[in-house]
């Protein structure tokens, strides 16, 4: 008995010396990681992850998740570093954009002031432009709300069933007049077959209406304007196309961003973006659609956005 209590005594001791060394060596490497952590956070700019030479599954996967951790800091603050530029940049633009044409309609506005004894028809075409630079001025805040909203989220956007042939028909031909007085050719390829997809027409509308609107005034030189309709298993594709100068293939990546569109549009060679573009990329993306640009100048420029097919065309489909 007096033998078998010594051996467990020996045991329960030597259990607990190696429990004890075990904890101070944790406590050890939980200090060190710690400091490691300090260090890096302490460095907003740094690259380091932690490292931590141990055997203990516990402080491995510990050691993982703050890596995991890391990165999401590192990328979040690289997000906020670059949207935090991106905002300053744009307010930049925006006043810019704004100075102009209210700088122009002031100038009008003293013209009819200081000249009481102005042409009746004079004045009123002074009138014409003010007007005009006004509504220039609204357009474009409209235009800055509308991407601030759907930025930050405040924008809902319902999905629905529509019919998508009927849409496209509608919105080529609210352009009618103006492919007629420019000389432009149209061409067009809608299935006669009912199309049905996941979307919401308003916002169809207006990207539809942004893409040929921007054929028409970026593309049109070219004289020829077009939108057709192709389809996958799974998708739908909507291409509108024109002719026209185009844009480089190193600027194609850039035509949705919205500092590119409101710094660089005025240069004369790569206009035709304009915070339309921007907002229509972020339209696609709401009904869960992609965006992109192909261009051949002079040859064929085609902006090309997906939507999801609907389950009424697959039963639809099924009926004949």
């Amino acid at each position: 008995m007096i033998i078998l209590f010594i051996l467990t005594t020996v045991v329960l001791t030597g259990m607990i010396l190696f429990q004890y060394h075990l904890n101070k060596k944790r406590t050890k490497q939980l200090q060190e990681l710690h400091k490691k952590l300090r260090g890096i956070i302490s460095e907003s700019s740094s690259d380091e992850v932690l490292l931590l030479f141990t055997d203990d599954q516990q402080l491995i996967e510990l050691t993982m998740g703050l890596n995991e951790l890391l990165e999401k800091h590192k990328t979040a603050l690289a997000n906020y570093t670059s949207t935090k530029s991106s905002m300053k940049k744009m307010i930049s633009n925006i006043s810019h954009d704004l100075k102009t044409p209210l700088t122009v309609t002031l100038g009008y506005v003293e013209m009819v002031q200081m000249d009481a004894e102005l042409d009746p028809a004079e004045r009123n075409v002074l009138l014409a432009k003010i007007h005009n630079k006004s509504v220039e001025v609204i357009t474009l805040i409209d235009k800055f709300f509308d991407l601030a909203k759907l930025e930050s989220g405040d924008k809902e956007i319902p999905i629905t069933n529509i019919k998508l042939n009927d849409i496209c028909q509608k919105s080529l031909l609210e352009y009618y007049d103006i492919f007629s007085k420019k000389g432009i050719e149209v061409h067009f390829e809608i299935p006669e077959q009912p199309i049905y997809v996941m979307g919401n027409e308003e916002a169809l509308k207006r990207v539809l209406n942004n893409l040929i609107s921007n054929a028409i005034t970026h593309g049109g030189d070219g004289m020829a304007v077009g939108l057709e309709i192709r389809q996958t298993p799974d998708d739908i594709y909507i291409d509108v196309w024109d002719k026209g100068k185009g844009i480089k293939e190193p600027f194609q990546d850039m035509v949705f961003e919205r500092m590119y569109t409101l710094e660089d549009s005025r240069n004369k060679s790569y206009q035709g973006s304009g915070l339309g573009l921007t907002i229509t990329k972020r339209l696609v993306e709401k009904l869960g659609g992609t965006i992109q640009i192909t261009s051949q100048p002079w040859k064929k420029t085609v902006f090309s956005f997906s939507v999801k097919r609907s389950e009424v065309q697959h039963h639809f489909n099924q009926s004949f």
